[in-house]
């Protein structure tokens, strides 16, 4: 077993005993019952079903895609840069070889400076379009629950909070049909 696994199984049975300790501290404090409807959602489907969420994915393609292409474009160049120098290499004197080798260099580390750069553009814009996201749904989750009755709403969502849930828990659908109506 690896570590990391190891860890993650002591994570699951500490969060079973912290919710033991919690269940059994509950019922024996004031004797109240609790009781509440609780719900799922699949944020993954709202993002891929609902019509802002299409969108979202649509404008961070395309943001992508475009700084994807000026990283190609100076790839291309420094391709042909190389190609060049290996071409002349033969005929140049030392100090010109020199001086090429430095600016290929230089021209290397500008690039790699840029595609990191872009790279942080693209998270940047990914964080901010998703958070944007994120607030509307966790408006229309609103809605939607207090129609529905609901008192607690949990991801379950590949890595959110839920580990199982009965298929009747799962309001997702009517959350995309309220969020398509909300945000056409």
């Amino acid at each position: 077993m690896t570590l990391v696994e190891r860890a993650v199984r002591i994570g699951v049975s500490m969060t079973g005993l912290v919710l033991s300790l919690v269940l059994v501290v509950g019922c024996a404090g004031g004797g109240a019952k609790v009781e509440g409807k609780v719900g799922v959602v699949d944020p993954g489907r709202l993002l891929s079903e609902t019509n802002a969420g299409k969108k979202a994915k649509e404008s961070l393609g395309v943001f992508a895609k475009n700084r994807q292409s000026l990283i190609e474009m100076e790839e291309k160049e420094l391709r042909r840069m190389e190609e060049d120098f290996g071409r002349q290499a033969s005929v140049l004197s030392p100090t010109a070889k020199r001086e090429r080798e430095e600016q290929f260099r230089r021209r290397m580390a500008e690039y790699q400076q840029k595609a990191s750069e872009m790279n942080r553009e693209v998270q940047e814009k990914q964080k901010d379009v998703l958070e944007g996201f994120r607030e509307k749904v966790e408006l229309v989750v609103g809605k939607v629950s207090k129609r529905l009755g609901l008192q607690v709403v949990m991801d379950k969502g590949k890595g959110g909070a839920t580990l199982y849930s009965e298929e009747g828990l799962d309001i997702t659908g009517h959350v995309i049909e309220e969020f398509n109506r909300e945000y056409p």
